[in-house]
């Protein structure tokens, strides 16, 4: 039987925490047994450790002191995790709620893989609880290589669907994948970390899919009031687009750099010139 890490990182959002953990552990066809869960709280003040320690006694709870975000809460879950004997390491958001099947159907998407010798990162398909929509999941990358845009990537009702890399809601890593590419990368502070890693398993040899189906709801982040906001004024479209839930310099250069070969210097400025401009972003 596989032993499963599950890591999540959570901040302020106790109801929602705790909502995602009663989600999970009312898992079926898997043993809740072989499910260890690291969460890290980022300095909640809305009590949220203490409600999960008095209703899940089990969940290993480490602290950060609000300055971690999700990049960096997911790496000390991440890092505690790599430190004892799993065979998967599976990435929450504490906004996801998994439909009673979604981990089992991740798992036989993943052996199935691993049967053919060919390990991969398996994800899965988040939609709106409103409208239905896909809303996290698979992303691929654009062909015509004159623009650094991806796009969402639907899953097929019966077969995986290969991608470039992915969002972190709902990710299942093999631990040959894990050990192979260690932790996210510590320049990302909250995004990129998770595209970063999909793109990093690809160019190490591995293979990143969408699992068959949906497996959980999980609504889009607003807009509104981020450098992605074309209402917004400039000044609060450029504060955000400096903040870490944006795309930093240093952070976004490493990004591009890394993955976009000779077309980085391209790349390098479009999402300045698209906070500017007032445009929105993916």
């Amino acid at each position: 039987m596989s032993r499963i890490a599950v890591l999540i990182s959570c901040f302020n959002r106790r109801e929602q925490t705790l909502a995602a953990l009663h989600q999970l552990f009312a898992q079926t066809r898997i043993s809740l047994e072989l499910l260890t869960v690291f969460l890290v709280d980022d300095g909640s003040t809305d009590g949220t450790s203490e409600a999960v320690a008095a209703e899940f006694p089990k969940v290993h709870i480490l602290k950060g002191d609000g300055s971690l975000f999700w990049n960096g809460g997911m790496r000390k879950a991440f890092d505690a995790a790599l430190r004892e004997d799993f065979d998967y390491f599976l990435w929450l958001n504490d906004d996801s709620n998994l439909y009673p099947d979604a981990i089992e159907r991740l798992l036989a998407c993943a052996r199935d893989y691993e049967a053919r010798n060919v390990p991969a990162i398996v994800t899965g398909t988040m939609v709106s609880p409103v409208t239905g929509e896909r809303t996290y999941g698979g992303r691929r990358m654009r062909p015509d290589g004159l623009r650094l845009e991806f796009d969402a990537v639907y899953p097929d009702p019966v077969a995986p669907v290969e991608c470039s890399t992915m969002n972190g809601n709902f990710v299942l890593i093999p631990v040959i994948i894990a050990k192979t590419l260690k932790n996210l990368d510590p320049v990302f502070r909250h995004q990129i970390g998770d595209l970063d890693y999909g793109l990093r398993a690809l160019r190490a040899g591995f293979r990143v899919v969408v699992a068959p189906g949906t497996h959980g709801v999980c609504s889009d982040n607003s807009r509104k009031a981020t450098w992605r906001d074309g209402s917004a004024p400039l000044n609060v479209r450029w504060k955000h687009i400096m903040s870490p839930k944006g795309a930093p310099p240093r952070e976004w250069l490493r990004y591009i750099r890394r993955h976009f070969g000779w077309r980085w210097p391209m790349y390098a400025v479009s999402p300045y010139l698209k906070a500017l401009l007032g445009r929105s972003g993916k």
